[in-house]
């Protein structure tokens, strides 16, 4: 037996794989998909996730639906929230 506890079933539906989650820590995003898993990762809905990077949820679900890229301090922000989402889960918080 091992002392590494079982993923729950949300955990499992949360991750993502490691090779992409280093691509997104990078800041490399290749689509809407990407930001969708990201913010699943992280664990929040699209309002919760919109208010703690504190953009629009319009702009966000432009990102996921491949309408839009984020750019500049977005792009910055999403490399942290794939980085530390804990952060993110503070700063949500903070603005709460």
């Amino acid at each position: 037996m091992s002392d590494i506890p079982e993923l729950t079933d949300d955990q499992f539906k949360s991750a993502i794989p490691a090779r992409q989650r280093k691509r997104l820590m990078q800041g490399r995003f290749e689509s809407g998909e990407d930001i969708t898993a990201l913010r699943n990762f992280v664990g929040l809905t699209q309002a919760e996730f919109a208010r703690a990077i504190e953009i629009s949820v319009h702009t966000l679900r432009n990102w996921e639906q491949g309408r839009r890229k984020p750019e500049g301090p977005s792009l910055a922000l999403l490399r942290i929230a794939a980085r530390h989402p804990r952060i993110i889960h503070e700063n949500l918080e903070s603005v709460a």
